[in-house]
């Protein structure tokens, strides 16, 4: 059995330490995140840290690293202050990740890594054409953090653009049939297996399915 303490993660060689911190958690959300300048030019990266804050308003979060010289996409959005998220599918994954690339600024990975872009009517910021759930984002805060020097954006849901048969009678967006992937670490993808649906939790109510997600 392995029991690190934090002397011991401090003393790793460095790549160890970061798959193993990037990983420890489990599977994390995947996303290729879409912005645009004022000058119309696109940008477009592979993303893994989004979360759910609240549904009224609609609102989801993700971690921006550090701005870098060459890193446009939180420029983009504070100047800009829409952006999109757009699910990744196993038949292109491999070019999605290729957007981590440090690419200098002003290049677009649209171009650069295959990817058409589509717009919706009055939005400013680019969707990925083959992605089959599409998020459009109007940016509403944004939270420095001191430790590390990320950046949380919060941004509300104002565009969901995917086929009608992927949303459930009760409005649960079908990620499996989606062919929606995740990723555990930096590098690992993985497509998740629907266990099943539970109902509503109560006290004093056992547990049960409501329905197997196909």
């Amino acid at each position: 059995m392995i029991n690190i303490n934090s002397e011991q993660l401090s003393e790793m060689e460095k790549y160890y330490r970061i798959n193993l911190i990037n990983s420890l958690a489990g599977y994390k959300s995947l996303n290729l995140l879409g912005t645009i300048d004022n000058d119309g030019i696109t940008n477009l990266c592979i993303i893994s840290s989004v979360f759910h804050l609240g549904a009224n308003p609609p609102l989801i979060g993700m971690v921006i690293r550090p701005e870098r010289p060459h890193n446009d996409t939180l420029r983009n959005i504070k100047s800009v202050g829409q952006y999109t998220l757009n699910n990744v599918l196993p038949e292109w994954y491999m070019h999605a990740h290729q957007t981590s690339a440090s690419y200098p600024s002003g290049v677009s990975e649209f171009d650069a890594c295959g990817f058409k872009k589509i717009y919706a009517d009055r939005f400013k910021a680019p969707f990925v054409e083959k992605s089959t759930v599409r998020i459009g984002l109007e940016m509403r805060e944004f939270i420095d953090v001191e430790l590390n020097g990320t950046t949380i954006v919060i941004g509300e849901v104002v565009r969901i653009m995917t086929d009608d048969s992927l949303i459930e009678e009760d409005g649960t967006v079908n990620h499996i049939c989606a062919k929606t992937m995740t990723v555990a670490g930096l590098d690992n993808y993985c497509l998740p297996q629907a266990v099943g649906r539970l109902a509503y939790a109560k006290p004093g109510v056992e547990p049960h399915e409501l329905s197997m997600v196909k």
